[in-house]
């Protein structure tokens, strides 16, 4: 397969490996070097495959629709982030871009500081932006018009580096005045360079704790590429704040299968030099959500094409999603429109609105099953409804699947009705943030009450997101991360999620719920047994640390009785 330009992804199959600095090819530019951290390689060109196409549109995650009127939305004046080894180019200060290159990112920066011509370009953040922020008619991206702040991490050398990554990211976190909405992570630290005795994925490296201490901190939500195995690059995928992302390839023209080379929480790959698995501690499981990553078309730091594969790629399609529900948001708000508070573009919300919205089984046309566009299968070809999490109440995320494939087009239905609750009667469709106080010994609640009755036979879509809470180790006091500088875990509550008739408060008549003692998500997916009157109720089960309260947000989605 022929190199181009010195950007040259891997061969296909090959599973995403740790960043390493490349030589590139001639003719190139001092500095500029590659990680191509796609689970892929490059395609010929003269394959007609328009997969950036696709995976924006009706085949992929249905976003190129909002895009036009009535919608209108393109992310327009909301600001998301990158962190990566390099970054993309941009024009006026890399030679290599020109001035109709279509990925425009707003701002590149190297650590802390502002980039410098022409040094740590990268073809694999190039391609990353180019699915958020492309503006090639096309190969448009998801949020065209989305305001990209771009990090770059530098060589890695020969010990860890998440000291450097966690710098990198804070300082995206505080670009454009600390209002970054989203952040995307298209790469990873092995197992092997982490500084801990016996490392294992507790939650407790310190680019997890630094990710779930800047989500809460500075209100943005993180996605990260799903890469948990063996010999891999699973470092921050134990996050609990953030959204992991495994990726879907196309069958019969619809991205609905997960791809094989997908890692997933329980990966069962041969291992590499008789490896251990890297894997979750305990139960907790690590993908949240499916989307596009099979053979997508990119854009280099040059502006010509490449087709790669992975979950390098599938995470920016719901960072882009992202950008467009926080200018719904913002819309609804500065219009005054009633039950939606400015608090809607809390990263707890966009968590629950994109699970609780993502596709599982496709809808017959009667809407019992809420509309989803496609099934969903995993790699043994089974849907969500034979996995052990739609049987079983502690379990809240499918293995593989997480909740489903992402689909922005109902991610805007899902978010569109506004907030509502608790405490008075709620549509079928809606979405709210609030909190609990502390249970001093007994559990206290909220409940959801839906105004009508719900169909039987119908499908119920509920999912309860909340944080877990890091703190940093301010040694000097100056409210930033610095280098030597550490992070406390004080720990996870317990909250639970209830589907209950509308007139019992006894959680033995519950007709099924979402109780995990390990993941900061409930998810249940149930189906109404008759038509009649139900509620949400969400439960503070326990306490861990000492905040006086609880935030937590909650989405759902029901049918209402004819």
């Amino acid at each position: 397969m022929a190199k181009r330009r010195g950007w040259q992804g891997p061969e296909h199959g090959v599973r995403e490996q740790s960043p390493r600095l490349r030589s590139p090819g001639k003719p190139a530019l001092a500095k500029i070097f590659l990680w191509a951290a796609g689970l892929g390689g490059l395609v010929p060109l003269a394959l007609p495959v328009l997969a950036l196409t696709e995976s924006v549109g009706p085949q992929g995650i249905d976003a190129r629709r909002l895009h036009a009127p009535p919608y209108s939305l393109t992310g327009e004046k909301i600001a998301i982030g990158q962190v990566e080894i390099g970054r993309p180019s941009r024009f006026g200060i890399d030679k290599v871009a020109t001035e109709t290159l279509p990925v425009a990112v707003r701002r590149v920066l190297l650590l802390d500081q502002v980039a410098r011509p022409n040094e740590y370009v990268d073809g694999h953040a190039a391609n990353v932006a180019s699915v958020m922020i492309s503006q090639d008619k096309q190969r448009t991206g998801v949020a065209p018009e989305a305001l990209l702040y771009s990090g770059a991490v530098g060589p890695l050398g020969n010990t860890t580096a998440q000291p450097e990554e966690c710098l990198a990211a804070q300082a995206v976190a505080l670009q454009n005045g600390g209002d970054v909405r989203a952040i995307n992570f298209s790469f990873g630290e092995p197992l092997t360079r982490d500084p801990r005795s016996n490392p294992v994925l507790d939650g407790n490296a310190l680019l997890t704790q630094c990710i779930d201490w800047s989500a809460r901190v500075h209100q943005t939500l993180y996605v990260i590429a799903g890469n948990q195995g063996r010999g891999g690059i699973p470092i921050p995928t134990d996050n609990f704040n953030g959204i992991n992302v495994a990726y879907s390839r196309q069958v019969g023209g619809e991205f609905n299968r997960l791809d094989a080379s997908n890692l997933g929480s329980e990966p069962t790959a041969p291992g590499r030099r008789g490896g251990a698995i890297e894997t979750n501690e305990g139960p907790r499981r690590s993908i949240s959500l499916v989307a596009p990553g099979s053979a997508i078309e990119l854009i280099d730091p040059d502006g010509r094409v490449r087709t790669s594969s992975g979950s390098s790629f599938a995470s920016p399609h719901v960072v882009g999603t992202i950008a467009l529900m926080q200018q719904l948001v913002d819309r609804q708000f500065r219009a005054g429109v009633p039950n939606w508070p400015l608090a809607g573009r809390h990263p707890m919300v966009m968590k629950a609105v994109l699970l609780n919205s993502a596709d599982k089984i496709k809808d017959s046309g009667d809407g019992l099953h809420l509309g989803m566009t496609r099934t969903l299968l995993d790699d043994s070809g089974n849907s969500w409804l034979a996995s052990d999490a739609y049987r079983d109440p502690k379990i809240p995320l499918h293995k593989d699947l997480g909740t489903g494939h992402l689909n922005a087009y109902r991610a805007y239905q899902q978010l569109l009705p506004g907030a509502f609750g608790p405490g008075q009667p709620v549509p079928p469709i809606g979405w709210n943030i609030t909190e609990l106080t502390s249970p001093a010994g007994s559990t206290t609640g909220h409940d959801y009450e839906f105004a009508t009755p719900l169909q039987g036979g119908s499908f119920l879509s509920a999912t309860l997101a909340w944080e877990r809470v890091v703190e940093l180790a301010d040694a000097n006091r100056n409210d930033l991360y610095d280098r030597g500088e550490s992070f406390r875990d004080r720990g996870l509550n317990n909250l639970n999620l209830y589907l209950l008739p509308a007139d019992s408060d006894d959680l033995s008549e519950s007709l099924w719920s979402s109780v995990s003692e390990v993941d900061s998500v409930e998810h249940i997916f149930y189906q109404i047994p008759e038509t009649g009157r139900y509620k949400l109720r969400v439960i503070y089960q326990q306490q861990v640390h000492g905040e006086p309260t609880q935030p937590y947000a909650l989405a759902w989605w029901t049918v209402p009785a004819p």
